[in-house]
């Protein structure tokens, strides 16, 4: 999440695009995006070529080799050291434009490979800057974005999709990467998993997995078949935004996975089809939404009657898992706590027909300042067999940041760790009273209470006994007062007479 100062030299980028007569916010988020991706193309490149120097090792497979790229649109041959950052925008602004926009944008579309998921997103873009002092400022504006690698960037997308939001025009909102890494910490995602995201939007939920086993399984990435699943296999998402897929190929490149199974597509139609496929679903759907009858697929039409997003991406998770599969994924409360039909199928569907673990409430400020929707973590494992014997419950209170649309960091309000540590060491929850911020809910109680998965419904508050004074108490005191104050009215009459 960025604030102040970062945030300010974004909005001065973005403010140039509308002087410059850019009034269509969804082109600037692309063209801002192009190019922050050219950045950090060259400040990744720059951070290895600095390890490589320091061990004195040769640097492999870098995006900007010694050399000449060939231009297949131009048939031209350049410089690869010219189409880098630190480079061009030190050229003079006509020849920086003729660089730019005829060849570093047309490079962009051959970082990945011929037929991946990121070439396809990339076919039809366009570079839509044409005068070379505007792209002199917009690069020199983009320079002063303090680089963090592609973390840096996501922050950066996450605020531009608020501006967005905030204009009415684009209603995605990125998930907090705290949020995100949390999720993730309580997955534990490994190299033996098959990930998916199946409202991927700009890819953070596996580009945080793949971050999360790059730090706790860098000695088996060094295996070439490990590394080669890494970059190619465990990774999946689906969008039905093109400018979302397009940022989330960039963000997973940037993360080392080049091959990633991204696809552009509507994953509640029939053109998704995966089923039993994933061992873990890690997701933020979006929610509040309804889709036309004939845009659902017939397999999850038959799993759930409804046209409600929340409840049709989890009746579509069930079904991608495979047998053992694990799913974390960020609900609206009212999945929690419907009472409509569809609701309590999709909760009996989890605590009968699965093993559902856990419920995370999260508070209404999480989401600030695109949304105050009350939301909630899910956590449940595919068995088709049932074995949901106790449900954990947790109250998450603070996340560490203030929950108003500023979202000031508040570091000593934060139950993020605690929940972390206590969902890993479950046992240690199971004698914890009702009146605490964590226990369990049996399934039985569960049923009983018509699949409710509210924390509130369980949840036990301790009232303090008040005891009160005797009437007769009350009334002499108010006498004595009264009193006070006849004396003092008629010693103020008196001095008005006087």
């Amino acid at each position: 999440m960025i604030t102040g100062d970062i945030k300010q030299k974004v909005d001065a980028v973005w403010q140039t695009f509308w002087n410059k007569g850019f009034t269509n916010t969804s082109a600037i988020f692309e063209q801002i995006t192009y190019l922050l991706f050219m950045k950090m193309l060259d400040d990744k490149q720059l951070e290895k070529e600095a390890i490589a120097n320091l061990i004195g090792d040769l640097l492999l497979n870098p995006t900007f080799p010694d050399g000449m790229w060939h231009n297949p649109t131009t048939d031209q041959d350049v410089p690869y050291n010219e189409m880098r950052w630190h480079v061009f925008k030190e050229m003079e602004p006509t020849k920086m434009l003729n660089r730019v926009r005829n060849d570093v944008f047309i490079f962009l579309r051959y970082v990945g490979k011929e037929g991946s998921a990121y070439s396809k997103a990339m076919e039809d873009t366009v570079f839509q800057i044409t005068d070379a002092r505007f792209l002199s400022r917009v690069i020199e504006g983009i320079d002063e974005i303090s680089s963090d690698g592609a973390d840096m960037m996501g922050d950066v997308y996450e605020y531009m999709l608020g501006i967005m939001a905030a204009s009415g025009t684009n209603g995605q909102f990125r998930t907090p990467r705290h949020i995100i890494r949390m999720m993730v910490e309580l997955m534990r995602p490994t190299l033996d998993d098959t990930i998916c995201d199946p409202a991927m939007g700009s890819a953070g939920f596996i580009m945080e997995a793949a971050k999360y086993i790059t730090e706790h399984q860098s000695d088996e990435l060094l295996n070439i078949e490990e590394k080669e699943r890494f970059r190619k296999e465990i990774f999946h998402g689906s969008d039905s935004d093109a400018s979302m897929l397009r940022i989330g190929c960039m963000n997973m490149m940037l993360h080392d996975v080049d091959e990633p199974n991204l696809y552009y597509r509507n994953s509640l139609s029939d053109e998704n089809d995966d089923t039993n496929r994933y061992t873990l679903c890690l997701a933020n759907p979006p929610f509040a939404g309804s889709l036309d009858t004939d845009d659902i697929a017939h397999t999850l039409k038959a799993a759930v009657k409804t046209k409600k997003t929340e409840l049709l991406f989890l009746a579509l998770m069930m079904r991608m898992l495979q047998s053992g599969g694990r799913c974390a994924s960020i609900v609206p409360d009212t999945v929690l706590t419907g009472d409509a039909q569809a609701y309590k199928t999709i909760r009996s569907a989890l605590v009968d027909n699965h093993c559902m673990q856990a419920v995370i409430t999260m508070p209404s400020g999480v989401f600030q300042p695109y949304s105050g929707v009350s939301t909630a973590i899910i956590i449940f494992t595919k068995t088709g067999t049932g074995g949901t014997d106790k449900v954990w419950f947790y109250d998450m209170r603070a996340d560490g940041f203030s929950l108003t649309t500023q979202r000031t960091p508040q570091p000593e309000q934060n139950d993020i760790p605690d929940v972390i540590s206590r969902f890993h060491n479950l046992e240690a929850e199971t004698d914890r009273s009702r009146k605490e911020q964590s226990f369990f809910v049996t399934a039985d109680e569960i049923r009983a209470n018509g699949y409710d998965l509210s924390y509130k419904r369980y949840h036990e508050v301790e009232r303090e006994v008040v005891e009160y004074e005797a009437p007769e108490t009350i009334i002499a005191r108010m006498e004595k007062r009264q009193k006070t104050i006849d004396a003092a009215f008629a010693e103020f009459k008196k001095l008005l007479n006087s």
